[in-house]
């Protein structure tokens, strides 16, 4: 592998230890993948985070045959189909978040209860209908789900959020758990409001030039 291949494996691994520092998977949880020289990049299946090293990292080719020593996650399906539909995405990290995945149980989307929503592409995070893990049917509710949006629930599962690099899905990854977790006391306490339409519409224009000069 030459050193740019290298670099991005050395990361899906760094950014593997956060999402399980931040508890946002835990053990063998959750997987990330990277675009990669027509494929992907990806977390092998049923290894831990924290025993990964840089060639345990596996490499999907343009036709979907995987290359290395171990097997890509079981979730590969939907991080080369999400990648192929979303071409200004480079990253797809899915995770088993305890509060993302929570409102996953519930099976619908996440209203705009709080402004924040809209980094994720629209006034709601949407949920993709359940299907067996690791399934083209849940590969292909994942990507419709994702048409319009950065992230979204997969129903009775957890969390896929996408982005155009580790930093950005990772920042997504957090950011919605937090939501998730806010929404719930919210929920303890009483009825939440939505921010009104008007004005999630111009906060969603807003965010498009975040962080950009």
């Amino acid at each position: 592998m030459n050193k740019k291949e290298l670099t991005i494996r050395k990361d899906i691994i760094n950014a593997a230890l956060i999402l399980e520092r931040k508890k946002l998977n835990q053990g063998k949880a959750g997987n990330i993948s990277v675009r990669w020289d027509g494929g992907l990049l990806i977390t092998p299946s049923g290894i831990a985070y924290d025993k990964l090293k840089p060639e345990d990292i596996v490499f999907v080719d343009k036709n979907k045959k995987y290359h290395g020593k171990w097997k890509p996650s079981s979730e590969t399906p939907f991080h080369f189909d999400i990648l192929k539909n979303k071409k200004d995405m480079d990253v797809v990290i899915h995770t088993h978040a305890p509060y993302g995945t929570g409102f996953s149980i519930l099976g619908k989307p996440i209203p705009c209860f709080h402004y924040m929503i809209a980094f994720f592409g629209g006034d709601v995070v949407p949920c993709a209908k359940f299907a067996l893990p690791g399934s083209q049917e849940l590969s292909d509710n994942a990507v419709k789900a994702l048409k319009k949006h950065k992230a979204c629930l997969l129903a009775n599962h957890g969390v896929i959020v996408t982005g155009s690099d580790l930093e950005e899905a990772l920042f997504l990854a957090e950011e919605l758990e937090v939501l998730c977790q806010q929404i719930t006391i919210a929920k303890m306490n009483g009825t939440p409001k939505l921010v009104g339409s008007k004005d999630m519409k111009k906060i969603i224009e807003a965010v498009k030039t975040y962080g950009k000069q």
